[in-house]
């Protein structure tokens, strides 16, 4: 006998918490303590909104996408960044290419994709660690600046065991239409090693450059990922060396900009991720357009397995992982302020 489907219901909210000050207002979302969206009031009074709203949390489907996906947004935090994962590799990393791990993990770990505890007045939130990890707890922190337009956030680890684990931020910005200019890593860096978006991705892979403006892509010619959104649809990942704890976005059409400031000796690389339409498939659909601005201790997003092994890109002075000891309590800074242009 068929019966007819029950009616699609939208999923459940999101536990959050939001938070008016002064300068603007914030709101954090429980599931992987993800700030956003933030909207930011300037001293000429004007309200700007640098931080990116993935579009399809409303979706009756997305219940049943990873935690990291399912209501993606603003600034979260990576223990471990990247995720081991099946991939062919080129050049000079082909040797690290892998099979798919037996049990794969959540990417970029449990604090993107768990729900987190929120302590206090729900600006302060923890969450624990499964009892294999060598991590035990999570320790976030947002404060909104009472002085001007800008949010200080502090992440604090608390190591179990003994373990050697890349590690990063997460911001991801809002990319209109009107465009979007990067200032970022005087040093160049090198694109992603393998195809980040198979038949999608444009960019050489494995290619060393030394200006965003001028990154090499496969077919010839290079792109400009310093002046965004691309003319064409594509997913891209690159990294920038050496990137020297801050970055700062200018939305030339809204007349404002972003400053993302962090502690280069922490995360000393910074990886662009280029979200330009690329990705047809639900979620994304074809329409997801956003920049990630990452502060690392990788090797890209490729794992722990790679990140904390030999690599093309760790050297005795350029690590892509951190050494951490049992007993340890780790702490680190970074900050997202506004300012008109």
């Amino acid at each position: 006998m068929q019966t007819d489907p029950p009616p699609e219901t939208p999923p459940r909210p999101l536990g959050q918490s939001t938070r008016d000050w002064a300068h603007g207002r914030l709101t954090v979302q429980d599931l992987g303590a993800m700030l956003g969206p933030v909207l930011f009031r300037l001293p000429d009074g004007r309200k700007v909104s640098p931080l990116h709203v993935a579009p399809w949390a409303r979706d009756p489907q997305a219940a049943s996408l990873p935690g990291i996906l399912r209501a993606l947004r603003g600034d979260f935090v990576c223990v471990p960044f990247g995720a081991d994962r099946a991939l062919a590799l080129a050049g000079d990393w082909a040797h690290l290419s892998c099979p798919a791990p037996e049990k794969p993990g959540a990417p970029h770990g449990p604090s993107s994709n768990a729900v987190w505890k929120r302590q206090d007045d729900g600006l302060h939130l923890t969450l624990v660690y499964p009892d294999d990890s060598p991590v035990s707890l999570l320790d976030r922190v947002i404060r909104p600046d009472p002085d001007c337009p800008a949010i200080d956030m502090v992440l604090t680890l608390h190591i179990r065991r003994d373990c050697r684990l890349p590690i990063g931020l997460h911001p991801v910005f809002r990319l209109p239409d009107s465009g979007l200019r990067i200032e970022a890593g005087p040093r160049g860096g090198m694109t992603f090693p393998g195809a980040m978006e198979p038949g999608v991705s444009r960019l050489a892979p494995a290619a060393r450059f030394a200006d965003l403006a001028a990154v090499p892509l496969t077919a010839g010619g290079t792109a400009d990922l310093s002046r965004l959104p691309l003319p064409y649809a594509t997913e891209e990942l690159v990294q920038l060396t050496d990137a020297g704890g801050r970055a700062t976005l200018t939305w030339p059409g809204e007349g404002f900009r972003a400053h993302l400031t962090w502690d280069a000796g922490h995360f000393p690389d910074l990886i662009l991720w280029v979200s330009n339409r690329g990705r047809a498939a639900f979620p994304w659909n074809g329409r997801h357009q956003a920049l990630g601005l990452e502060p690392v201790c990788a090797a890209f997003d490729l794992g722990t397995g790679i990140s904390a092994g030999p690599n093309p890109l760790q050297t005795a002075t350029h690590p892509t992982a951190r050494s951490f000891c049992a007993g340890e309590v780790f702490t680190t800074r970074h900050r997202i302020a506004v300012e008109a242009a």
